[in-house]
Order: C-alpha cells, then sequence, then structure tokens
C-alpha cells in the first residue's frame, strides 16, 4: 500500500510539473502577445497622428484658396447676378406618379374591404 502511494505521488508530482511547465509557457505567449498589440496600438496612434497632420497640412485656407484660383475659373458676383425672392420662379406641383397609374387603372379609389362595412363582433359566451 505504501508503495502505490508513493508512485500516486510521484506521478502527481509530475503531473503538476508538466502543469506548472504550461501554464508559465501560455504566460509568457499571452504576454508576448499584448506586448505586440501594445505596440501596433502605438504605431496605430502614430500613423492616425501622421494623417492629421497631413489633413491639417492640406486643408490650410491659404493652399484651398490657391488651388480654388487655379482649377475653378471663379470670378467675382456681379451685381445682375443677384436676385430678389419675387423674381424666382414658383416651386412644381409635386407629381405622384404611383397616384396617377392607380387612377388610369381604375384602381385610384378609397380601398374599402368586405368587412369594413360590418360592425366587430365579439364571440358568443365571453362577454367583455
Amino acid at each position: 500500500m505504501l508503495r502505490f502511494l508513493n508512485v500516486v505521488a510521484i506521478l502527481a508530482l509530475i503531473g503538476s510539473g508538466f502543469y506548472a511547465y504550461s501554464i508559465k509557457y501560455q504566460t509568457m505567449l499571452r504576454a508576448e502577445q499584448i506586448s505586440k498589440m501594445t505596440r501596433e496600438a502605438k504605431s496605430e496612434r502614430d500613423a492616425i497622428a501622421v494623417l492629421r497632420a497631413e489633413w491639417a497640412f492640406l486643408t490650410r485656407p491659404e493652399r484651398v484658396q490657391d488651388l480654388a484660383d487655379k482649377y475653378l475659373d471663379l470670378k467675382p458676383l456681379a451685381v445682375t447676378q443677384i436676385a430678389t425672392a419675387q423674381s424666382l420662379p414658383e416651386k412644381p406641383e409635386r407629381i405622384d406618379s404611383i397616384g396617377r397609374k392607380l387612377d388610369a387603372l381604375g384602381l385610384g379609389g378609397a380601398a374599402t374591404t368586405p368587412a369594413a362595412s360590418e360592425a366587430p363582433t365579439t364571440p358568443k359566451g365571453k362577454p367583455r
């Protein structure tokens, strides 16, 4: 019996050694993954900072003005281009194309169902 307990204890010791070994290397793997993800996050933050700086550089008002002068061929506003509200045309009437198609098919009237003319009923024996 004593030898059996010794064998069980030795096997438990060997098993716990393998378990500790696997836990140690899993922990080291997780630590490497965390440090890799931290480096990637820092790299992404740096890339975002570069993109923000580039956006700020490209959207400077003087640069946009120079590009507008070069490519848009804008001219100063003339007095004849200013209009009053009365000189503008009236808003066109909204067209209901689906309604017109229904009218053309003779289906433009109000929709009625056979049960609509009947009064609602309740089942007998169950008063409300």
